[in-house]
């Protein structure tokens, strides 16, 4: 299937590795131009020469902290000076898990989960605020954010938090977006089997195991198979598709979701 993504242009964050990183792979493949962002710029650098090599595609890395405000400014205005303009914007930085006391929310550390709420919750709104003068302009943009299945089920109280924050603020933006050619999703993975390109893997054969019991295919997802989503509601065939938040972790044996 023809996705029409080539020539387009992407940010997409927290790309140096993992969901991100196929993510990024995943649109290079199509055709999109992608900057992609992060804090740790060694890695950062690596992962742009071997996404460049791998799919033959423009890989712009850009240092960026979401949870500052000048940070992502800066990131957006050197994507445009890069590219010419922004057309996608994949929101996926955060901590990977969200923070966690030992005594559950009663010794929950509160500077902890701001943290993880400023980088998820308050750095998506900072590159969506970025990004919204340039798609009404062009009368057309994708926003997808990267939640976490734990918007469905209490797990850690911090990663509960924040990824019901992002589905909150994905159809905020989709009603206020929409009349401007824009839409906005979250793509909620669950556990995900994260192997990098180079060849880190990240869940070990008895933690993959377990996970993929609990899940309706008995299997976990892998990073490649969240991107694949995560491509099509970027692109322009995915024009019907806004505020929704759709799971991509495998299915949960039990729940009805509507």
């Amino acid at each position: 299937m023809d996705l029409r993504l080539t020539g387009q242009r992407a940010i997409v964050t927290g790309a140096s590795r993992g969901i991100g990183r196929a993510i990024a792979r995943a649109l290079l493949a199509e055709g999109v131009q992608v900057v992609i962002a992060a804090r740790d710029a060694d890695v950062l650098r690596a992962a742009a020469v071997d996404l460049a090599a791998r799919t033959g595609g423009t890989v712009i890395p850009v240092v960026a902290d979401t949870g500052s405000d000048d940070s992502v400014r800066a990131l957006v205005a050197r994507a445009v000076d890069e590219l010419g303009g922004v057309d996608i914007l994949i929101n996926n930085a955060a901590r990977p898990g969200g923070a966690a006391g030992p005594g559950g929310v009663a010794t929950l550390p509160t500077a902890a989960v701001a943290a993880d709420f400023n980088v998820k919750v308050l750095g998506y709104l900072r590159t969506a605020q970025a990004v919204t003068p340039l798609f009404a302009a062009q009368g057309s943009g994708r926003i997808v954010n990267i939640g976490g299945l734990s918007a469905r089920q209490v797990g850690l109280a911090s990663a509960s938090i924040r990824n019901v924050g992002v589905a909150a603020l994905t159809k905020t933006l989709a009603d206020e977006l929409g009349p401007h050619g824009v839409t906005v999703n979250v793509v909620h993975p669950g556990l995900t089997s994260t192997d990098d390109y180079d060849g880190t893997v990240r869940l070990s054969p008895d933690r993959r195991a377990a996970a993929g019991a609990g899940t309706a295919i008995r299997r976990v997802v892998t990073a490649d198979e969240v991107a694949a989503v995560v491509t099509f509601l970027a692109s322009p065939l995915a024009g019907a598709v806004t505020g929704e938040s759709l799971a991509a972790g495998g299915g949960a044996p039990g729940p009805i979701h509507y």
